[in-house]
């Protein structure tokens, strides 16, 4: 064969395996596009150079603020299905609705699923109490698709704490912001404002109404379903909020209000009247540990008749002795033991039984939590030295964890410190709402309600939670009358109920049928 037809030839074999590789190219692609695609856009990392201040006069000028952030691409599988999903760790602006001007530089941590039709696809925006607490406690323990398991109501597991993909995560069903309050996180007021400007009830709902609208604004979700999920002192942020939202014209779908104190005058650790709505309460725990005569066989029932007993036969009976000091009967006293297992003599001494006498009392030597009642610490022992070992317990490794998350997990590096909790922000906390020294929110729900007929309100309780007991937040949420969107749903467990792995399983189911039954 000649040169030249050696070429020829040559030439022709391999424009004939081009061809072969292009058409297997081509039906890969139309079989698994997926497979063809499946690299991730790059990851954008953010180091942050803003030195934040987190006291009270503290205030960034207007030159330090930027709305930057770091931005990841991750996937996670939920029931075999592979989610990917872009976080984003950075600053908003939120600025005055009137005057246009910047009020405060909030730090936020989103996850959003990709490839999603923005405008049907739900966003949720989480956030936790205090006042001055950032939303690590939701972020890291709760539905985001990353989570630390505690092991909770255990205090064996050790340290620390494993941090692994979230199978319970709501990713799957809606997008996840979390917001960190003034103050807290890397959220810092914008001069001539400083953080104590939003450290009250008004002002602190209306800075988050402004970060919202710009979220949304930003991110071109205005027509998505909204939701509000807040914790604690972020259920009545979460009233106010709402009444603020939906009179500035943005319409919710929903609010879910988890472990909720609603009005402050109702709760008998601010007003110094009864706590008979915490008995309940006093009861489940009791149960847990075996004391309560005789034991009950289902937990739902059981609190359903520490209800009627309370509001029948105790409350009354409390009622009269701070009125009167008309004493108990021994009758009544054997009932409060029975139902508690707490000694009848000591029921003597304090028959009004707050929660930290009980928690003190009831298995002597030991400590009980304040927010999880079932997390239990030797008197004497590092544990229990903050007076409440359910807190201790997660403290200092949702601090180390969300330290290490940042830079390592999200990209996010920082020249400060992540402040996870303020305790400035509630010694300087301006309670007065609506004409009240202490607020009452309820009268703000009913306000968001009656603007919007069709807003679904969930309220997520824990059996074992001794700080906003189940019983005072359903008396509380009776004064809204028979609601069609109200949900109220229990679960064992404390004030942070998702960390008890089988009630985080059972809330995920609850909350996936609650937005799958938006309107």
């Amino acid at each position: 064969m000649s040169i030249k037809r050696k070429l020829l030839f040559g030439l022709a074999v391999s424009l004939q395996l081009c061809a072969l590789a292009f058409a297997a190219h081509q039906a890969l692609a139309q079989e698994a596009p997926d497979a063809v695609m499946a690299r991730p856009p790059a990851d954008q990392p953010y180091n942050d150079k803003t030195l934040y201040g987190f006291g009270a006069g503290d205030a960034l000028a207007a030159a330090q603020v930027t709305e930057n952030a770091a931005i990841t691409h991750n996937s996670i599988s939920i029931n075999g299905k592979t989610i990917r999903y872009t976080a984003t760790a950075g600053h908003l602006t939120a600025a005055d609705p009137k005057t246009g001007k910047p009020e405060a530089s909030i730090f936020y941590v989103a996850y959003t699923a990709d490839k999603q039709n923005a405008g049907k696809r739900p966003v949720t925006f989480f956030y936790n109490g205090g006042p001055g607490s950032s939303s690590v406690w939701l972020h890291l323990g709760s539905f985001s698709p990353k989570r630390i398991v505690t092991g909770d109501p255990a205090t064996t597991q050790p340290l620390p704490f494993p941090f692994v993909d979230n199978k319970q995560s709501l990713i799957d069903t809606t997008d996840m912001v979390f917001i960190d309050a003034v103050g807290t996180g890397f959220s810092e007021a914008i001069s001539p404002n400083t953080n104590q400007t939003f450290w009250g009830v008004d002002s602190d709902a209306a800075v988050f109404r402004d970060f919202i609208t710009r979220y949304l604004n930003v991110n071109h979700r205005l027509e998505s379903p909204k939701y509000l999920y807040g914790e604690s002192y972020g259920t009545p942020r979460t009233d106010v909020l709402a009444n603020l939202l939906e009179m500035g014209g943005t319409k919710l779908t929903g609010v879910v209000l988890q472990s909720a104190i609603l009005n402050y005058n109702s709760n008998a650790d601010f007003n110094g009247g009864s706590y008979g709505p915490y008995f309940p309460g006093y009861a489940a725990v009791g149960a847990y540990f075996n004391l309560v005569t005789p034991p009950p066989a289902n937990l739902t029932t059981f609190a359903k008749q520490m209800r009627t007993f309370v509001a029948g036969i105790y409350e009354p009976a409390v009622d009269a002795f701070l009125a009167s000091n008309t004493q108990p009967s021994p009758n009544l006293l054997n009932q409060l033991f029975f139902n508690s297992g707490y000694p009848v003599a000591l029921w003597k001494t304090d028959f009004n039984l707050d929660e930290t006498t009980f928690r003190y009392n009831l298995i002597p030597g030991s400590l009980l939590g304040r927010y999880d009642g079932r997390v239990v610490a030797v008197i004497g022992s590092p544990l229990a030295a903050d007076g409440d070992p359910s807190s201790t317990l997660i403290t200092q490794p949702f601090t180390d964890r969300m330290n290490d998350y940042l830079p390592h997990g999200l990209k996010y590096t920082a020249v400060s410190t992540y402040n996870i909790e303020n305790g400035d922000t509630i010694q300087d906390w301006v309670w007065t709402h609506d004409g009240l020294y202490l607020p009452d929110t309820i009268p703000d729900l009913a306000a968001a309600i009656y603007q919007n007929p069709k807003l679904k309100v969930l309220s997520e309780n824990g059996y074992h939670d001794l700080a906003t007991p189940f019983y005072n937040t359903e008396l509380d949420l009776g004064r809204l009358g028979p609601i069609s969107g109200l949900q109220i749903t229990h679960y064992r467990g404390g004030h942070m109920i998702y960390l008890f792995d089988p009630s985080r399983l059972l809330m995920k189911g609850d909350l996936v049928r609650y937005y799958d039954s938006r309107s």
